[in-house]
């Protein structure tokens, strides 16, 4: 009812976003305080249970999201931002796994990560610990409504969650089923919360939210997280872009390679994950044409140097802002390289720290590539898509972080966890 209130509140043009915001966030951190300490099995039986309740809500879910589709087609969102909003049977079955997969992970809280003796006989303890209040500011995907929940509700943090005005509706069924779920095995209702509107000025008060929010993660376009990072006053999680490579290299199995470039580029075109540019050695000049017409034949636009335009021409050129772009589409550059160095070397200047891969047989170029490449997911001889959470065994995850404190590469439960330190003596005192 209270929730029912305050989105009524809300959508009057007298909106108080701090006041919106405060609320929540006291609500959060009480329910974080019992989260903190609430026995793993009822976690487990909790998450269990949102999973069948987003199965069994299906229908409504569905109703939703199609009236965010039909507004989001009258808006002109692209293709891709369609697809990322899109719901169909099997993507909410995929939703409602993906929270069980999040039931069945180890818990984190108050796992001990190290323990040593000190020579005056006090035993030191390193305890994983939940965070307190997350706020997740994302777009498009309403799936991330679920897997950012479950994750925090694992990890035993509150979190608010404000999604995007294009999957609105589709948000809020979820969410509500989700919570169902929750509250029938015990949990409270305001561990895991959904701002009711979508008016940014409920981003404006949660980036400013200090003291009350303990940690910002955002998902979506460049221009969010940009904003996110520039505006926030609490500490931000986060990645701008992926701009992922796949580097062919002279001693690359041509179907492998083929098999690889496809799956990378094209699998989903608008997930981060995606391959965005395609190196190829100079050594493996012959695997140029095969790659770029499998690319132009499965509907994909290339974009090449040169060479790449010399071997089809249906190539487009290359500017040099194709290096740096993060498509989201069908659409990928192409460009050979010198070598393993030159492909390093092109990566760090234009990649976003995200995934990149090499296809090689050489296990030594394979080496140097991984420690060359200062990315947060290296892959060898794999697509660049598997850059997930769920592929990695966590679950799910909210992000792929490319900064370098606290959490790099997927962020699952354990990448929402803090530290806290236990001192276990017999007595001691300092002298």
């Amino acid at each position: 009812m209270r929730d029912a209130t305050l989105a009524r509140s809300a959508e009057t043009e007298s909106l108080d976003a701090p006041a919106l915001v405060t609320d929540m966030a006291t609500r959060a951190r009480k329910a974080a305080r019992s989260l903190a300490n609430l026995p793993a099995p009822v976690k487990t039986a909790a998450l269990r249970a949102a999973g069948a309740a987003i199965r069994a809500a299906s229908a409504d879910i569905l109703a939703a999201n199609t009236l965010d589709l039909e507004r989001g087609k009258a808006m002109g969102l692209s293709a891709a931002m369609l697809d990322r909003l899109l719901l169909d049977p099997g993507r909410i079955e995929g939703i409602a796994k993906g929270v069980e997969a999040v039931a069945e992970i180890a818990d984190p809280v108050n796992t001990v990560a190290a323990e040593w003796d000190r020579p005056n006989g006090l035993r030191i303890q390193r305890l994983r610990v939940p965070i307190g209040v997350i706020g997740i500011i994302y777009e498009s995907r309403p799936n991330v409504t679920a897997d950012a929940g479950a994750l925090c509700l694992r990890s035993g943090n509150a979190v608010i969650l404000r999604g995007g005005s294009e999957a609105l509706n589709s948000s809020r069924a979820i969410h509500a089923a989700f919570v169902r779920g929750l509250v029938s095995a015990g949990v409270p209702a305001d561990a895991v919360q959904l701002v009711p509107v979508a008016d940014r000025a409920v981003v404006g008060a949660m980036l400013a939210a200090q003291g009350q929010i303990d940690v910002i993660v955002p998902r979506g376009g460049k221009s969010l997280v940009a904003r996110v990072q520039s505006d926030a006053r609490v500490p931000v999680l986060a990645h701008l872009d992926g701009n992922n490579h796949t580097y062919v290299d002279g001693a690359a199995d041509p179907e492998k390679a083929l098999a690889i470039v496809r799956n990378a580029k094209l699998r989903r075109t608008g997930v981060c994950g995606a391959t965005e540019t395609v190196l190829i050695d100079e050594a493996a000049r012959a695997q140029l044409a095969p790659i770029v017409a499998m690319l132009l034949a499965a509907g994909c636009e290339v974009r090449g140097d040169a060479a790449t335009q010399a071997v089809d021409p249906r190539v487009v050129p290359a500017t040099e802002a194709d290096w740096d772009t993060e498509y989201l589409d069908a659409i990928v550059a192409v460009k050979l390289v010198a070598g393993v160095e030159a492909a390093i070397d092109h990566i760090e200047r234009h990649g976003s720290h995200h995934t990149d891969a090499i296809v090689t047989e050489d296990a030594a170029v394979a080496d140097r590539f991984a420690a060359g490449v200062d990315s947060a997911i290296v892959a060898i001889n794999a697509s660049t898509q598997f850059a997930d959470g769920g592929e990695f065994g966590f679950g799910a995850e909210i992000g792929i972080s490319t900064g370098r404190l606290h959490a790099r590469g997927p962020v699952g439960a354990e990448q929402l966890t803090t530290m806290k330190y236990v001192l276990r003596g017999t007595g001691q005192t300092r002298p």
